[in-house]
């Protein structure tokens, strides 16, 4: 017997029938005709709007699908649906909710040619359409253009003006036919050259059978104003309601009067004061002038204000229209209901708080806003007292450009924070760009071509392989070592990491490492892999999405993100985010496989990465967990949150007054040619209405926030801050400091922490302690440190199970490394063993270089000539990486420099050379302990008397003092292994006659800068025991022991790069135990 299923709709509570005020019963008894409903924030124009629409199903007889409401969102579309259907008292169709485009997209779909309905056209989106015109950009000559517009062409902001200008011309009802006689008219060559290309955009869009939202509305018009399709459309709705209409552009008001004007019922819902998206071609003149555009026999179309707020109380009231009452009415509005619009009454029961803080800085600003967050969460807020979800918070700011930096801060305080999807391009998201760099280096390995070492590094250190700063070096490391018998020396360690992605044969077997050098091996080649998987799939020309979802389940991401997520801690949200955007990712990967066919991993990642203004793929998905919305002031219109911070309300960002003008001036297009630029007025206006706007998203307390630096030339606060300060509810603060710490888990235990060592109260370091041993069990999030077992300088000092070195083998010594020990065993440790160091700088590079050109010359026993050298010298030194050009070109001439002063040296040096870079290995026993010298000389010479002298070439900046050439721990290593027969191949017999330093980059004194400063150290002298010995039982004796002290000197200390964690010095004191 076959399984059956019944599907069914879960049911939803009715909706009682709200009480209305007079104001709002009024619109829903209007009877007939347009009417303009001026609706403030809260005043429940959406209620009224529901009720307008269930008034006339129920009472008037209009059936359900005779009544069309447009509104801007799908947000907004979806719950008026829903309200109206809940409402409604009788079973029916559902009346039609939509979005504009939504609206107009059933128009052309409906009225197309038949034939094309088994292949519907494709709606572009705003980033969809920008790649396209960049790609169609690239197919047009040169000679197409204006001259002036020659060097921007292929620029992705050149694709986006020539968007702006196109939807500036369908909004104002023109076709490329139209643009070319308005830009005739106005003697722009520009606009002329934008019309032909706006008619082959047009015709490409039709062969590819794709539509823009511009277009769709255009086309819509189109139908509507057909004698034949329009009276179909007038003759379906009987009604149609449109909310939000302050954000129409030119071209929906005459799709409106298509298909509603004429007198027939049009209700239209506003708030002029909001108008805040002329940048998307919304023009406020649409609702200051519906009355008279609107008008009919009987005179202008009537206005009604609806005259109460619900959002707030009255001190948020009062100074939210101390914003906005500085514009005036304009149009052919009526005043009495302007005013009436402008001057409503509160009805809530919380009077609500307005509080202005400035802050000497914008970190301060940040910590601050972080902390009062917290404080609203955990304790409460000071209007009710009630603990506030994070969710009925939000932060919000006038650019995107502040959204990280506020992100970051509150995330480190411990406030959960979750920024709308729709506020960044898609291909800017953290995880989408993790698996784009993945994808991109995958093409590379399928081609077999070198990949770009960035590229290499971002998909290491990122999720995938998971490798931070020190594991990269650790790798480096492993691979300069495998690679170093290559001719030529080493590649860079950059280099060989992105070799080793395309070639995991380079890689270094795991074993005979250290562990934690092993695991960054062992992590590189699983990614290495993966990739090569992923590149097996291009080959086989399989969808970029199949190839995305390779690398997305090739590692434990998916679960890691997965586990974030529904841990529910401060981490969840930002994981919630993240599956977002790669969801958004996968959806938009599937996207184009349906629309365009195969596309190349190449021309997938190209167009993704060329879409570089915000899409609406995650604007609408709303926040799953509890999190604080931190967004732009324009994204926040139609929402509200109990708790509003309003931050960085500084003068010259807010209000900004700077015209906005463009290459190819799209504001400047009018209908008939060239109409003047927005004036500063207007764009005030435009700005006052924006904080007006995020103002009035506030339930309880709104908090406006900016910095203040104290200086005439630094930043200042908006006067939009000083006029609203005027009506705080609470006295100004000026900040002038950070908050002593953050309220969170973390900071109470720092707190605490430093409460139980600072304070010389008994009782109070036995309450702090308890508080600390209290967190500490709980074993949460953040509680950490609170156990005492975790904090540095109180455990005892611990010992390896396993010891560092094997006990039975031989010490292994080398110069640098006695000369590291003797100078401070805890350093030699971090950097030797703990694979502590920053890695190779170029000033080892500029060494190596020098010293390999002088062994040159002695392997082919041939002159010193600088001109030469210096010439090989330039060959190799771009593979050296500096910080800044002008840096290379500096130590290019040093190096130089030294060459020259090599070549006069080793011309009248009149020792024989016996070797170069001369490697050795000898031994011997210390205290019973079998110790191997081994290292290598950078020359070594044979004197008239038979003795050896072991010649240091160096290229560092620093030279030691007299005093420490006498006891100068690599010379005399030299000198010992020489006795012990490191150069009896050379010299059989032979003894050491001494060591000396060649400083290669300091002259030799005043008199003769063209010579290097040579530093002598003495040969033992066969009485006293020489001290070189006693520095190699020194170094046995630590490595033996495994005791590495710090030992400070004004020599070890200056170039240490440890001192932050070194016992001896001020900074590592604090950090381990404040000295005690």
């Amino acid at each position: 017997m076959p399984v059956e299923y019944l599907l069914e709709k879960p049911s939803a509570e009715p909706l009682v029938a709200p009480v209305l005020d007079p104001s709002q019963q009024a619109v829903v008894d209007h009877a007939s005709g347009p009417l303009l409903v001026l609706a403030g924030p809260g005043t429940g124009k959406t209620t009224t709007l529901v009720e307008v629409v269930v008034g006339r199903i129920d009472n008037h007889g209009y059936r359900p699908e005779e009544v069309l409401v447009l509104t801007f969102s799908r947000k907004a579309a979806d719950e008026i649906r829903s309200r109206i259907a809940r409402r409604l008292t009788r079973a029916s169709a559902v009346s039609s909710a939509m979005t504009f485009h939504s609206f107009c997209y059933g128009l052309v779909r409906e009225f197309a040619d038949p034939e094309s309905y088994a292949r519907p056209v494709q709606l572009l989106s705003a980033p969809e359409q920008d790649a396209t015109i960049a790609e169609l950009v690239k197919g047009t000559g040169v000679d197409e253009w204006p001259a002036a517009l020659h060097a921007g062409l292929r620029t992705r902001g050149f694709a986006r003006e020539l968007q702006q200008i196109m939807a500036t011309a369908r909004s104002l009802g023109m076709d490329a036919v139209d643009l070319d006689a308005v830009a005739r008219r106005a003697a722009r060559p520009d606009w002329l050259a934008a019309a032909r290309f706006f008619d082959q955009y047009i015709g490409a869009s039709a062969l590819a059978n794709t539509i823009d939202y511009a277009d769709l509305v255009f086309q819509a018009l189109g139908i509507a104003s057909d004698p034949e399709h329009g009276d179909v459309l007038r003759g379906r709705y009987r009604l149609v309601v449109v909310d939000e209409y302050q954000d129409t552009d030119p071209l929906q008001v005459q799709l409106l009067a298509a298909i509603a004007g004429n007198g027939r019922d049009l209700i239209v819902v506003g708030d002029p004061d909001q108008s805040i998206y002329a940048f998307r071609g919304a023009d406020v003149s649409g609702i200051l002038d519906f009355p008279r555009r609107f008008a009919t026999p009987a005179g202008p179309a009537p206005t009604l204000a609806l005259g109460s707020t619900r959002r707030f109380g009255k001190n948020i009231l009062e100074a939210t229209r101390s914003i906005i009452d500085r514009i005036g009415v304009v149009g052919s509005l009526d005043r009495v209901a302007f005013e009436a619009f402008r001057h409503v009454a509160s009805e809530s029961d919380i009077d609500g708080e307005v509080v202005v803080e400035t802050y000497a800085t914008a970190a301060a600003e940040a910590e601050h806003i972080a902390l009062r967050l917290r404080e609203a969460h955990l304790t409460g807020d000071p209007v009710t007292g009630d603990k506030v979800p994070w969710n009925q918070m939000a932060v919000l700011v006038r650019s995107s450009a502040a959204l990280a930096r506020l992100q970051r801060t509150l995330s480190a305080s411990g406030v959960p924070v979750e920024v709308a999807g729709d506020e960044v391009p898609l291909a800017a998201e953290p995880a989408v760009r993790t698996l784009l760099s993945a994808l991109w280096v995958a093409e590379r390995v399928s081609q077999g071509t070198p990949i770009d070492v960035e590229q290499s590094i971002a998909v290491l250190s990122g999720p995938l392989g998971r490798l931070d700063a020190p594991a990269l070096r650790r790798l480096g490391r492993a691979l300069r070592r495998a690679d170093a018998d290559r001719e030529g020396g080493p590649k860079p360690s950059a280099e060989l990491i992105a070799t080793a992605l395309t070639a995991p044969i380079e890689l270094p077997a795991p074993e005979g490492h250290d562990p934690a050098t092993a695991e960054a091996i062992r992590r590189t080649a699983d990614v290495a892999a993966l990739l090569a998987r992923a590149a097996v799939q291009i080959v086989g020309r399989e969808a970029p999405e199949q190839v995305l979802w390779t690398l997305w389940t090739g590692t434990d991401w998916p679960s890691r993100l997965r586990a974030e997520w529904e841990s529910g801690g401060e981490s969840a949200p930002g994981a919630d985010h993240d599956l977002d955007a790669l969801c958004a990712l996968f959806q938009r990967a599937a996207r184009t496989e349906e629309q365009q066919g195969h596309r190349t991993i190449a021309s997938f990642v190209a167009d993704l990465e060329s879409q570089q203004i915000p899409g609406d793929t995650l604007a609408d998905t709303g926040v799953r967990g509890e999190a604080v919305r931190l967004m732009t002031a324009h994204r926040s219109k139609g929402l509200e949150w109990r708790i509003v911070v309003v931050a960085g309300v500084q003068d010259g960002a807010w209000p900004d007054v700077r015209y906005r003008g463009s290459l190819l001036q799209s504001d400047r297009l009018g209908p008939d040619g060239v109409r003047p630029p927005a004036s500063p007025a207007s764009l005030a206006a435009e700005e006052r209405r924006l904080f007006y706007v995020a103002c009035t998203r506030a339930t309880h307390q709104l908090v406006v926030t900016a910095v203040e630096s104290g200086s005439e030339s630094g930043d200042q606060p908006s006067r939009f801050v000083i006029e609203l300060a005027r009506h705080a509810t609470v006295p100004n603060v000026r900040r002038r400091t950070r908050p002593p710490r953050p309220m969170s888990l973390r900071g109470t235990v720092a707190e605490l922490r430093s409460l139980a060592e600072s304070t010389t109260s008994p009782r109070v370091r036995l309450q702090a302690s308890r508080m600390l041993a209290a967190l500490a069990a709980r074993d949460l999030w953040g509680t950490r440190g609170a156990d005492p077992g975790t904090w540095w300088g109180v455990a005892e000092l611990s010992e390896a199970e396993q010891p560092i070195t094997d006990p039975d083998a031989p010490v292994r010594l080398s110069g640098s490394r006695v000369s590291s020990i003797v100078s401070c065993p805890l350093s030699w440790f971090l950097s030797h063993e703990a694979n502590g160091p920053s890695g190779t700088t170029s000033a080892q590079g500029f060494g190596s270089i020098v010293h390999a050109l002088a062994a040159d010359v002695v392997r082919r026993d041939a002159d010193a000539d600088p001109v030469a050298m210096g010439a090989r010298l330039d060959e190799v030194w771009r593979r050296l990486e500096f910080p800044a050009r002008w840096v290379g070109e500096r130590e290019r001439v040093e190096a130089h420099r030294a060459l020259e002063r090599f070549a006069r040296w080793h011309a009248t040096h009149g020792r024989q050379t016996l070797a170069a870079e001369h490697s050795f290995v000898t031994e011997l026993e210390i205290d019973g302990v079998k110790t191997i010298l081994r290292g290598s000389m950078d020359r070594v010479e044979l004197d008239v008397d038979g003795l050896v002298h072991v010649v240091d070439l160096k290229t560092s900046k620093t030279v030691p003092s007299f005093a420490g050439i006498a006891e100068h721990a690599q010379l005399g290593f030299y000198q010992v292994a020489v006795d012990q027969g490191a150069t009896a191949d050379l010299a059989p017999g032979a003894l050491s006659g001494g060591a000396e330093l060649v400083q290669l980059r300091k002259p030799a004194g005043a008199r003769n800068p063209d010579d290097p400063k040579v530093q002598s150290q003495a040969p033992p002298d066969g009485v006293e025991p020489f001290f070189a010995l006693e520095q190699i039982r020194q170094s046995v004796t630590v490595i033996r022991g495994e005791q590495f002290p710090a030992t400070p000197s004004p020599t070890a200390c200056g170039y240490c790069e440890f001192a932050q964690a070194c016992p001896a010095r001020p900074a590592g004191a604090a950090v381990v135990g404040g000295g005690q």
